[in-house]
């Protein structure tokens, strides 16, 4: 799996199905979007029949059309998974009495064509992105640091795939350097300080967490390109000096201020009491 297929998830109707950018377009976990049309605690025994039946059907080129990637599960880990591309999924879920089918298609319609656009015009993505922050209820002020640290981030991870690391895990590992550096917390300990399960972590972050996250990781690009760093290990020393970076600075901000930088506060919280308020 390349840095360009790490699970994504996308939600219809409030249900998650995990997808994966593979050769340029997404490419959806066959097994999350049974799950969302059928029901049931049996989803991947309704597809083992399914396709089955559409084998005996006369659909020889299923197998094909179906690639086996990995996706991220709920244990964390990355696992083989059926995963087919808009057109396949189309053929797949024609297959199935369920009401939702045709909101599911122009759902899956939607999100495809969605990132032909985003390639053509990478700024879509960011509009699109805010659109979701602003739906939220995110203030502008956060919303703005986000979007610019998701641009950084990925900057970062480019450079990454083109230096030679190899995967999610690898990933998962310069980026915990970054933040033990930063913050002197992994990111599932920090998660716990914030008492977060699946969420995305930086959805989560204050303000000044955020800038700081952004300058360890412009400053780890920056390392890797002044040091022209190639193979894992350069690359994780370069996360290592990255992370020092923002933990210097903000031990710096807690001196002056008297008061930790890391929160125990997440937008999910206090969302919750917002809405209370309004009750």
């Amino acid at each position: 799996m390349t840095a360009k297929e790490i699970t994504k998830l996308a939600i219809f109707e409030g249900k998650h199905i995990r997808k994966t950018l593979h050769e340029g377009e997404w490419w959806f976990s066959i097994i999350d979007v049974i799950e969302v049309l059928v029901g049931g605690d049996r989803p991947r025994k309704y597809w083992n029949d399914l396709k089955k039946k559409l084998l005996q059907e006369g659909y020889d080129q299923l197998s094909e059309k179906i690639g086996q990637l990995k996706l991220e599960a709920a244990d964390g880990k990355y696992y083989a998974t059926d995963c087919a591309n808009t057109e396949t999924m189309f053929r797949i879920i024609q297959s199935i009495p369920s009401p939702k089918v045709e909101p599911l298609k122009r759902w899956l319609a939607r999100v495809g064509k969605e990132r032909i656009d985003e390639i053509e015009n990478p700024e879509l993505a960011m509009v699109r992105m805010q659109e979701l922050y602003e739906k939220k209820g995110y203030p502008k002020e956060w919303i703005d640091k986000r979007l610019r640290g998701i641009a950084v981030r990925q900057d970062l991870t480019d450079e990454w795939q083109n230096r030679g690391a190899r995967n999610a895990r690898e990933f998962a590992i310069l980026t915990n350097e970054i933040m033990q550096g930063a913050f002197d917390l992994k990111v599932d300990e920090y998660k716990e300080v914030k008492g977060l399960e699946r969420e995305n972590l930086r959805d989560h972050m204050t303000d000044i967490e955020l800038i700081l996250t952004m300058l360890a990781e412009a400053t780890t690009t920056k390392l890797h390109r002044d040091r022209d760093s190639q193979g894992f290990e350069p690359l994780e020393k370069d996360a290592k000096d990255g992370g020092a970076v923002a933990g210097r600075t903000r031990k710096d901000i807690e001196k002056q201020s008297g008061k930790p930088v890391v929160s125990g506060e997440n937008f999910k919280e206090l969302a919750g009491k917002k809405h209370r308020r309004l009750k």
